[in-house]
């Protein structure tokens, strides 16, 4: 079976992928660029045996990573724990095979082509693509699943945090919608959750509906990330939610890799 590792600025996603291209399991664990192979192999050892599966179970490793000094260390946990060199998204012998249509296709985050791929094998025509992580992006995809760029916006997490450290009489909250749909708050945690959720509704509508414009055809939106759920379940913003999208796209990578040998 295939590791599939998406290692994000805050959490690395793993998941297991069988010979079907079909995710049957998956793992998180927070981001820290100085974790060792060991350390990622006890965990995922621990992982794999309660669910039924051991190290012996894997056979290939692709990984795509936005944080460049934890690279080395899971290319070591692929050779050292499951005798195997690691794939690196976006080099050879697994390269993007979709057009990057940037000014600086090197400097886009490996993430986004990687969801771009996974876009184009769930919907035709043109798309938009929002991943909910440490930054909130929006990427256009064409219907020949070229990547035609987008825009990056703080996350949501990021800004409460920011909102928190940076104001000394407000409190720390949880990201969730407020108990009501006025957006009047009556108490100080209330308006916060206002701002947050709502003011970040307003933030997303606004961008598709300029992106929508600016591309000038019909446009499929898939959200993908943590809280794409969340704003989905009480705002219906997106066309489909997708929480594994960047693990697919890694999937699909590998498969197409695989295919053309």
């Amino acid at each position: 079976m295939l590791l599939a590792i998406d290692n994000g600025n805050t959490n690395v996603k793993c998941a297991l992928v069988d010979g079907a291209g079909t995710i049957v399991q998956r793992w998180r664990i927070a981001t820290d660029a100085k974790r060792t192979a060991d350390e990622y192999a006890v965990w995922l050892d621990q992982l794999l045996r309660m669910e039924g599966h051991s190290r012996s179970d894997v056979d290939a490793v692709i990984i795509a990573t936005v944080v460049p000094r934890a690279l080395h260390n899971l290319q070591v946990l692929a050779e050292k724990y499951f005798g195997t060199e690691a794939l690196i998204a976006g080099r050879a012998p697994v390269e993007w095979g979709i057009a990057l249509k940037v000014d600086e296709p090197r400097a886009l985050g490996a993430d986004r082509a990687v969801n771009a791929i996974a876009a184009q094998s769930l919907e035709a025509g043109d798309k938009i693509v929002i991943s909910f992580g440490t930054a909130t992006t929006f990427d256009h995809i064409g219907a020949d699943g070229a990547y035609l760029g987008g825009s990056i916006a703080t996350g949501v997490s990021l800004s409460l945090d920011a909102l928190y450290n940076a104001a000394a009489m407000l409190p720390r909250i949880a990201i969730e919608p407020p108990p009501n749909p006025s957006v009047i708050g009556r108490d100080t945690v209330g308006q916060m959750q206002i701002g947050i959720y709502w003011g970040y509704v307003s933030m997303i509508e606004g961008m598709i509906a300029r992106m929508k414009a600016e591309i000038g055809r019909p446009v499929k939106v898939i959200a993908t990330g943590g809280l794409a759920s969340l704003f989905q379940a009480h705002a219906d913003l997106f066309d489909r939610v997708e929480p594994d999208l960047t693990l697919k796209g890694l999937a699909l990578l590998y498969a197409n890799r695989s295919a053309a040998r």
